[in-house]
């Protein structure tokens, strides 16, 4: 609309405003379109609408008002040029990933990334031909030194999932340009109330909307945020294959989106308190929370975020069963791998997120037996220390 034009609101004010278009009936909150398809008005404009050469709505794999609405409000945050919106977080990751690049080509990764996603790279893209090379992701330099000619895409999460390792994506995005290969950057942990990727030169973001942009555990959804040539190529992957979001998914992530500013600043200053306390506990070897001034990153998290995010891992003494044995006092905090749920979760990523993956490449991302990873909720921060104390101290 034209009145919520991106470049004259606030971001917190496009998060509850843009995107809504209002029908017959004008209704308050956005509308959601329940239909499997669209009725034309007559054969001609039925061909144009297929063809493209009419804009509108032809079918729900591929067009609909309100995964249309959550496109234009979440590109709008990112400060993109468009948006697709797919399934899951993975689908957004496999489309862009099949648009993007052909048969023979090489994606650089980032060690310390997602369970699944080093799954997809490791186990499914071989057989497409698509060759993936790891590296630790706090070194430039490891990241130059593997580029090849047939380099397409580097790929990092920043932070990381689940050690909270930052990448310097501006330091990044020279390397990669001055190569002419596209960096794509997971920012599912920051959203961008925390962080803007393409702001520091990122070519495409990726989202898993299951997590914050949701913000409370009810649906599935993902998005990758760009330019149009590159969206444009994902597009076509999308209405063909069809990892298509749902038009009622999308409608409960527009819902998530219009609290996502405050929820994250409240989430990430309840994790810095969670954090501090974690670090005078006895039990814990360490902590890792990029707003801490013990985080190796420390001084990048304070220039590419405007706070640490609401993830905190940490280390205790023990290995698995002293992690377990915390995991297992647990209460409140909800035992499961899910995250950016405004209830507080708790989870062994050794055994869960990154149980699939093999125990040399879990060593290699730092991924320890004594790892545990809170995803901070809302809830109050007595009750949370009170929860975790009895496994810390049994």
């Amino acid at each position: 609309m034209d009145e919520f034009d991106r470049e004259h609101w606030a971001p917190e004010t496009l998060a509850v405003r843009l995107g809504q278009e209002r029908s017959q009936y004008g209704e308050h909150s956005e509308a959601m379109f329940l239909t499997s398809s669209f009725v034309f008005k007559d054969a001609a404009q039925a061909a144009a609408r297929f063809s493209g050469a009419e804009p509108g709505n032809v079918y729900a794999r591929f067009t609909n008002p309100t995964v249309t609405s959550l496109q234009q409000r979440l590109a709008a945050l990112e400060g993109a040029e468009d948006c697709i919106a797919t399934a899951s977080g993975m689908a957004a990751i496999m489309a862009t990933v099949m648009a993007l690049m052909n048969a023979g080509q090489h994606i650089v990764a980032s060690r310390s990334i997602f369970g699944a996603t080093q799954q997809m790279f490791t186990n499914l893209l071989p057989r497409f031909g698509i060759e993936t090379t790891f590296v630790d992701g706090s070194n430039l330099s490891g990241f130059a030194s593997a580029l090849r000619p047939n380099t397409r895409i580097v790929f990092v999460e920043s932070p990381s999932n689940p050690l909270t390792e930052l990448v310097d994506i501006a330091a990044l995005a020279e390397i990669t340009r001055a190569q002419g290969v596209l960096l794509v950057v997971d920012n599912c942990f920051c959203t961008p109330a925390l962080q803007l990727p393409l702001t520091l030169g990122a070519d495409l973001v990726i989202h898993s909307a299951t997590k914050y942009l949701d913000g409370q555990g009810r649906v599935l959804g993902g998005a990758v945020c760009g330019p149009k040539v590159l969206t444009d190529e994902i597009f076509k992957f999308l209405r063909t294959a069809g990892p298509t979001l749902s038009p009622f998914n999308a409608w409960i992530i527009l819902k998530g989106l219009e609290t996502l500013y405050i929820r994250m600043q409240a989430q990430s200053a309840n994790a810095l308190l969670l954090a501090q306390w974690l670090e005078r506990q006895p039990s814990v070897i360490r902590v890792y929370y990029p707003g801490l001034p013990t985080h190796p990153q420390f001084d990048l998290a304070k220039r590419q975020q405007t706070s640490g995010g609401a993830i905190v891992s940490f280390e205790v003494r023990g290995g698995r069963d002293a992690a377990w044995r915390v995991v297992d006092h647990c209460k409140l905090l909800s035992i499961t791998a899910n995250l950016g749920d405004t209830k507080t979760t708790i989870t062994h990523p050794a055994s869960t997120t990154h149980g699939r993956i093999t125990a040399e490449a879990r060593a290699q991302s730092g991924i320890t037996e004594g790892l545990l990873r809170i995803a901070v909720g809302l809830e109050a921060q007595v009750d949370l220390q009170r929860d975790l104390l009895r496994g810390l101290t049994s």
